[in-house]
């Protein structure tokens, strides 16, 4: 199915008109998003293959956009010069109140980052030498809807086109950018290396595959000039009046609806609190084993898990007053997450597995559930249990970090805090446990100390 949104073609033109101003390239943008009875869905990819001339190429999320260049093949980015650095489109894109970019850098270099509104005039700009790697930044808009982001390196010069969708502009501050860190570089580039070998002109006719966590779809088109295309997918159910919900850094997550209940589908992987304090990242072994007061990690201490699996969080976290969870969520309680499983039927054998993703090594069920590639769940080849994701909730195993600060079992087993306590001002508090090799739920209790995943649960 191919949904075309009037205004927001308007504004592509716009963005490829102003683009050619650059570039003299002739191009047009495929914009890809997706839906559930008219909910919002997360797409881990979508591959692209020319049915008239062969070859294809893959996004991978958080990119969306597509840019053909019918002259000569896709151009992902305006630049000269050697491909020294690489700029991600910004996601999300269109965005409200903020957006996110990386940039990866193959040498040190001296950076200047721009962005110009639709007439080429400065907004803001960022400038600095930044060493090899993955780096990360935030874009907060202005009263405009129309942004130009250049980064100029030594040798080279590349551009993305962003579209701001904010509803009220008029109380907005001057736009910005922001540095939020540095990471190792990340797999999704890998489709850089392919993208010379896909070509396009005009009347070709494209194959679409769309994947999510547990399904794909599939549509054809030969398209002319710029489009937005809606994949449907059946699913679960988001919470009614909210598909999706945005935490203070900007991540954006999907909601499933359980009984009474609307929770968050994936885990939160915020560092900083509601109220704008920045959580602390304590990597330290032994200072983690002595924290009284909130922390989080990425498992292993390593950002690659971030989009995959969401932060570790100890205990104090979700309960030390700064607020952890987005404006109207809160971290579950032991009696809420009671509930959950008394919705599903019990803490027992399967009801443990239809809470976990499908994705998992050698997964009976086929098809994009049998994956290897992480986020997924190990084989459990002694019991054979595996994820069916009845309701959609989607656990996936991104291990914990214990009190003594040493990391384990990603792939095999995931914890949620609860904010209860096991009594009142005890050592010890609850949470809730999925393990490959079990069909149960696990709804126990332990030390405060470690560092386990959370699901934010609606007021």
């Amino acid at each position: 199915m191919k949904t075309i949104t009037s205004i927001l073609v308007v504004f592509c033109f716009g963005f490829v008109n102003a683009v050619n101003l650059y570039s003299q390239n002739s191009t047009i943008e495929l914009t890809f998003t997706a839906q559930n009875n008219g909910q919002y869905v997360p797409m881990d990819s979508i591959v692209i293959e020319n049915l008239t001339q062969g070859g294809d190429t893959t996004l991978y999320a958080p990119d969306t956009v597509l840019v053909l260049n019918y002259a000569t093949g896709i151009v992902y980015y305006n630049q000269v010069g050697d491909d020294s650095f690489i700029v991600t489109q910004n996601y999300p894109n269109p965005f409200n109140e903020k957006t996110k970019f990386d940039l990866v850098l193959k040498g040190k270099d001296n950076i200047k980052i721009v962005v110009r509104d639709m007439v080429g005039r400065e907004l803001t700009h960022y400038e600095s030498v930044l060493n090899r790697g993955c780096h990360s930044f935030s874009f907060s808009p202005g009263v405009n809807s129309c942004y130009f982001l250049t980064v100029t390196g030594k040798q080279q010069s590349k551009m993305i086109k962003m579209l701001s969708v904010a509803v009220s502009r008029s109380n907005r501050e001057k736009c910005r950018i922001t540095y939020t860190g540095m990471n190792i570089e990340k797999p999704a580039f890998k489709y850089q290396e392919k993208v010379d070998y896909f070509v396009f002109n005009l009347g070709d006719e494209l194959k679409f595959t769309t994947y999510t966590d547990v399904e794909k779809t599939e549509m054809t088109d030969s398209p002319s000039g710029n489009e937005i295309y809606t994949l449907q997918f059946d699913g679960w159910t988001p919470c009614p009046g909210m598909s999706a919900v945005t935490d203070i850094d900007g991540n954006i997550y999907n909601t499933v609806q359980l009984g009474e209940q609307c929770w968050m589908k994936e885990n939160l992987r915020t560092t900083t609190y509601r109220n704008g304090e920045s959580i602390p990242n304590v990597t330290d072994n032994n200072a983690w084993g002595n924290l009284t007061s909130g922390a989080y990690v990425w498992y292993d201490n390593n950002p690659v898990w971030k989009e995959k699996y969401g932060a570790l969080y100890n205990w104090f976290t979700g309960i030390d007053g700064n607020d952890l969870c987005p404006a109207g969520w809160h971290m579950p309680s032991h009696d809420e997450w009671v509930q959950l499983t008394d919705f599903i039927g019990g803490w027992e054998l399967p009801h443990g597995n239809m809470l976990k993703s499908c994705r998992q090594v050698n997964s009976p069920l086929g098809g994009d559930c049998d994956i290897m590639q992480h986020p997924r769940w190990t084989e459990d080849t002694f019991n054979g249990n595996y994820g069916t994701d009845d309701y959609g909730f989607s656990a996936l195993p991104g291990g914990t970090r214990g009190s003594t600060g040493v990391f384990g079992g990603i792939g095999e087993s995931g914890g949620w805090w609860s904010s209860s306590e096991l009594s009142s001002g005890s050592a010890m508090g609850w949470f809730c446990g999925l393990y490959n090799e079990s069909g149960f739920v696990d709804i126990y209790y332990s030390s405060k100390l470690p560092g386990l995943h959370v699901r934010c649960l609606k007021d």
